[in-house]
């Protein structure tokens, strides 16, 4: 028979399971809530967007207005839209260029980690610290600060309106949390694994593709998730460089204002088609974020 102080150990131990649950019930109720939002929004009339209704088939009777809007619907989908032509145009340049450029940030952005992880570099009074230190703090400095110099140089270099200018621009802009992410990476692998694959007769490009690469593989696919929700978000640099040809969905998506409003259920229409590319791409590759996130914290 159990004594009076294991009761009190187990009881204790019950309370604090349910109180962690709980906050972490809590937290992702919280978290979900604005996806579940846009999600609803989307296939509400104007009259149940106003007054606030959240349950559909209780507070609503679910329609497809929002997606109707786009030629998405199950009665417009066959049809002839200009409308969901344009949201395509408009997804297929968010792939394009989001992808495109985070598989460059994560090429550009390993090779600078690997360097500042494995080799001494010293340039005026910067040593490796002070130099990872100046990638990251790139990020301090607002975009609306690199407005008009981005504005003036793509006008000159005739990148105005271009996938290219944007992917150019996109790389710079997540590259500096790459190489912070996979210089913790690189830096969590032993040099001697290199050491013996070189004493086993690898070059130096030998021991990092078939030796290192592989180590840090969770890491690579973090910081190209990461730069990729980066890339797939950034709306000021696409909405003040392109105008039709090189424009990305989150422009469409603020662009759905007029004269008699927000147009509620198709912007939600949209921004529930934007986000469900990211939520796929976070369920399939859940555990490679774990373990590049993870990976470093013990040696």
């Amino acid at each position: 028979m159990a004594s009076p102080a294991m009761k009190d150990d187990r009881y204790r131990w019950w309370l604090m399971r349910l109180v962690v649950y709980g906050l972490l019930i809590f937290w992702a109720v919280i978290c979900i809530f604005p996806i579940y939002w846009t999600l609803t929004t989307s296939f509400k009339m104007a009259p149940n967007v106003m007054k606030g209704h959240l349950v559909p088939w209780l507070d609503f009777a679910p329609a497809w207005l929002g997606w109707k809007s786009l030629g998405l619907s199950p009665d417009t989908i066959f049809a002839t839209s200009t409308v969901r032509a344009e949201f395509l145009k408009r997804f297929l340049n968010s792939v394009i260029i989001a992808t495109s450029a985070s598989a460059c940030a994560v090429i550009l952005g390993s090779l600078a980690a690997y360097g500042l992880s494995r080799f001494s570099y010293r340039f005026g009074f910067m040593k490796n610290s002070d130099i990872s230190f100046f990638f990251l703090s790139q990020l301090i400095l607002p975009p609306v600060v690199l407005a008009l110099p981005f504005l003036v140089l793509y006008k000159e270099l005739a990148l105005l309106d271009s996938r290219i200018g944007m992917i150019a621009i996109y790389t710079l802009m997540v590259l500096p949390i790459v190489i912070w992410i996979m210089r913790d990476q690189f830096a969590s692998v032993p040099v001697e694994l290199e050491e013996a694959a070189l004493v086993d007769g690898l070059s130096i490009w030998g021991a990092f593709v078939r030796i290192v690469l592989p180590l840090v593989l969770p890491g690579i696919v973090a910081a190209f998730i990461l730069s990729l929700v980066l890339c797939w978000n950034e709306y000021f640099f696409a909405a003040l460089l392109t105008s039709t040809d090189a424009k990305t969905l989150p422009v469409m998506i603020a662009s759905q204002t007029g004269s008699q409003g927000i147009n509620w259920w198709a912007m939600a229409a949209l921004s529930a088609a934007g986000i469900m590319p990211l939520i796929l791409i976070g369920i399939l590759l859940e555990s490679y974020i774990i373990k590049g996130m993870t990976a470093g914290a013990v040696k």
